[in-house]
């Protein structure tokens, strides 16, 4: 906690050590500046070091500074002693291509003239005797290519043409000094009559930004001057190669010792900043500071008070005191790899207030279990529970934890989560009784189709129309059945009737019986079940999230908030939903194959039960059922001005009612704020009469009541309303568990089907090429996109259907002082 609110960050205790923690991590990033730029590394901490005490603290600034000055010397002296060698090779090339130039071989068959040392001696014809009494004169060295267009337009317009310049590029690529990048330099040589025109090309050289090297005329200079930089090149050659040892040498202490030194600064300089918070007592001897720390944490936090005593040789020991206090404590849940992803879940929706009951806990079976609704397929389930699991055994791989892609991140970080997905996405497709869209025989079907050829109606009666029923079954192979065989022979499509002794022989011992994927009307079937199930969980499920608000009444001692808001939203809840939920088990129960024709709606039901009225068309479902859904009703519609007015009243109630003496009450839980070297009862941070009181002076019961009925009504409005659209948002279970299963359907019957039944003897050279299209619309389409899409609709679920029955995430985190696990950070 901040002790110095207005004191200034500049004129706080241990501000000049903080500045003196900032000069050495500049001088830390020069360093790591120079071995970047050697293309080194800087690896992580080989340990982990405390940090260093004043002393060590002045010897690492000496060292780092040392290290330091000794690295801008040698690395000045190297790029001068390159930049000499670079214009030395340079001046050295200018020579060698200027003789081709000035140079030249006699025409061939022409007698050899002889070459006379004198510098007069010109390099045109001597037939050209008007020309003879005038000197020529060179201008040789380097121009960058980008430049040479340019130059050349220049010269050629600035000198009217009374000059000869010739360009060829080096032999060799050079460095550029201005950028760093390595280019083909470009060579020219111009040579010119006149002083005038020399003046003039020397300053377009300069503008250009050229390297002008003196050219000598006679070859014999020319020849001395190329023998003089070959020496001195291989001289500078040497000195460099013994610089760039050094320097390596520098690199390799710095290189070493860096890691270590960051490490050791960033820690002290954590500290000062944490001593700045703190304050001193009025004679200044004794460093106060007040923090929040965990109960079960105080005697580590004792112990290492005094080990810092004994180890810094203080007089004084330092102590620990709680003190009471009026604000909330910062809120801390111990997670660990496991619950540590379902915990970010609910902090993204808001962290927890103090002591406040978690939904992490449950959301680690609901999270994965309403994914699996809409998730159910047994072939995408164990795919996804395999990448999981992969992910959770190499776990410790530094590849994996240190990878920088972000989303790679967050699937790693969620792996447990996507684990539990995986395995409950396994257990709902075999109930659905899908892998990959197709349905699995595990046990023989329950429906016999054989009996209902030879024991039943499917008999060949010309005068009888057969009527279809909606339970029919397409393709069925006509039974050996002399009888039937012209029966079967013109009905493209027969009903099972349940009804006939031997045909349905029992529910499917686990999941849908395997015989509806071959049905014409397994959609309607499987809507009705999906529709049914999603509102009997969500309900349930939002029950539970009421349920859990009882904690909180007990824990924060509300208990008046039992009887007037836990027990009304429960009657609300379940006289309304609950009963749908009794509506669809007993029908399920009530009505079988016998009777099912005459089996009423619900849906109808429940509207009549709205409107207080009855439909004659629509059997009821047991007798008295008006009057029990009126009561219902009834009930529902009068504790909604119970939860409406009874908070308020009781408050209102409370607050007129006579005071009596009580005790103070002081700060108890799983967090209490501590305070280091301090007397009792003298908290910085609070007054006396807060320290007293435990911070509840007599304003703090004031209540603005116009706020508490309108907090009240909003949150009656939002509960009863909220009631019918969570309930309908339920059924999104039924929405995205129908269209993973049609899209899973679709890609395997435009894909793989065709790769099994159209390409005939084919099939099996092009099944590899086929198989590989669906596996990757497998991956990209049903795990990726839809997987993500039952991810965000079960989190949306879990923040606002459940969540908000009892979860208020008004707290915020209890952050303490540590450092980063990895050096680097």
């Amino acid at each position: 906690r901040q002790l110095n609110p207005k004191v200034s960050a500049f004129q706080r205790r241990f501000v000049g050590e903080v500045r003196r923690c900032e000069e050495m991590e500049k001088t830390f990033t020069f360093l790591q500046q120079e071995l970047r730029g050697a293309g080194r590394a800087l690896g992580p901490c080989p340990e982990n070091p405390r940090a260093p005490l004043a002393r060590e603290a002045l010897r690492v600034q000496e060292q780092s500074e040392q290290l330091a000055q000794e690295l801008r010397e040698v690395s000045r002296n190297r790029a001068s002693l390159r930049g000499r060698l670079r214009e030395l090779r340079q001046y050295l090339h200018v020579l060698r291509e200027g003789q081709r130039f000035t140079s030249l071989p006699a025409p061939h068959g022409s007698p050899p003239r002889p070459r006379a040392l004198s510098e007069r001696e010109p390099i045109l014809d001597p037939s050209l005797h008007q020309h003879l009494d005038r000197k020529i004169n060179f201008v040789a060295g380097v121009i960058h290519p980008w430049r040479v267009s340019a130059f050349e337009r220049l010269l050629w317009r600035a000198c009217r043409g009374y000059l000869v310049a010739s360009f060829v590029e080096m032999p060799e690529p050079m460095e550029d000094p201005a950028t760093g990048e390595s280019i083909t330099w470009v060579i020219f040589l111009i040579s010119y009559w006149g002083e005038q025109i020399g003046q003039k090309i020397r300053k377009i050289s300069d503008c250009f930004h050229c390297h002008v090297y003196p050219y000598p005329e006679s070859e014999a200079s020319r020849a001395d001057t190329m023998s003089g930089l070959h020496s001195q090149i291989q001289d500078l050659s040497v000195v460099l190669e013994e610089t760039e040892q050094y320097l390596a040498q520098v690199l390799d202490k710095v290189a070493l010792a860096l890691p270590t030194w960051r490490v050791q600064v960033q820690k002290m300089k954590a500290i000062y900043l944490v001593l700045n918070q703190c304050s001193f007592d009025v004679t200044e001897k004794c460093l106060i500071a007040e923090v929040w720390c965990p109960v079960r944490d105080l005697t580590q936090v004792q112990d290492a008070l005094r080990q810092g005593s004994y180890k810094s040789g203080s007089s004084v020991e330092c102590f620990v005191q709680r003190i009471p206090t009026s604000e909330s404590p910062p809120t801390l849940i111990r997670t660990n790899k496991f619950t540590a992803g379902f915990q970010s879940i609910v902090d993204a929706y808001g962290v927890a207030s103090y002591q406040e009951v978690n939904p992490a806990p449950y959301a680690i079976i609901t999270f994965p279990f309403i994914f699996a609704i809409m998730f159910g397929d047994v072939g995408h389930g164990l795919l996804m529970f395999l990448f999981a699991l992969w992910m959770v055994l190499y776990e410790n791989s530094p590849s994996l934890r240190q990878a920088s892609n972000e989303i790679w991140l967050t699937f790693f970080e969620g792996r447990y989560l996507i684990l539990l997905m995986g395995a409950f996405s396994i257990y709902t497709g075999f109930i659905y009784n899908e892998c990959f869209s197709k349905a699995t025989v595990i046990f023989p079907s329950a429906w016999s189709v054989a009996t209902m050829a030879n024991h039943s109606s499917w008999r060949w009666d010309p005068n009888s129309p057969v009527t279809p029923n909606p339970r029919s079954l397409p393709g069925l192979t006509p039974p050996r059945s002399v009888h039937s065989s012209a029966y079967l022979a013109t009905h493209p499509s027969l009903t099972l009737d349940p009804n006939v002794t031997g045909v349905f022989q029992g529910p499917y011992p686990f999941g849908i019986d395997p015989i509806w994927s071959l049905a014409t009307n397994h959609l309607n079937f499987l809507n009705s079940f999906k529709m049914k199930m999603s509102v009997v969980l969500g309900i349930v499920h939002m029950g539970f999230g009421v349920l859990l608000g009882v904690f909180n009444h007990l824990h924060f001692q509300q208990r008046h908030r039992l009887v007037l808001e836990f027990l009304p939203e429960m009657v609300f809840l379940l006289a309304l939903f609950g009963y749908l939920v009794f509506l669809i088990f007993y029908k399920w129960i009530t009505f079988s194959a016998a009777n099912s024709l005459v089996a009423p709606s619900i849906l109808i039901h429940f509207i009549d039960m709205f409107l207080f009225t009855s439909n004659a068309g629509n059997l009821p479902l047991y007798q008295g059922q008006v009057p029990v859904q009126t009561v219902l009703v009834v009930l529902a519609l009068a504790s909604v001005p119970v939860l409406l007015l009874g908070t308020p009243l009781y408050l209102c109630c409370r607050r007129r009612a006579p005071r009596t003496g009580r005790p103070a009450p002081v700060a108890t839980g799983e967090q209490e704020p501590l305070l280091e070297g301090q007397e009792a009862g003298n908290s910085v941070n609070a007054t006396k009469e807060d320290v007293e009181s435990g911070g509840h002076s007599p304003d703090a019961e004031h209540l603005d009541f116009a706020e508490v009925f309108m907090h009240q009504a909003i949150h009656t409005i939002e509960y009863c309303l909220g009631c019918v659209s969570n309930t309908a948002s339920y059924l999104r279970l039924w929405a995205l568990s129908l269209a993973h299963a049609q899209l899973s359907e679709v890609l395997w019957t435009m894909v793989m089907r065709n790769g099994f039944v159209r390409l005939s003897y084919a099939g099996g050279v092009v099944l590899v090429p086929v198989f590989a299209a669906f596996a990757v619309l497998t991956v990209a389409i049903l795990l990726v996109m839809e997987g993500l899409s039952a991810f965000l609709h079960a989190l949306r679920l879990h923040w606002v259907e459940f969540q908000n029955k009892f979860y208020v995430g008004a707290g915020y985190k209890l952050s303490p002082f540590a450092f980063a696990p990895d050096a680097r950070e």
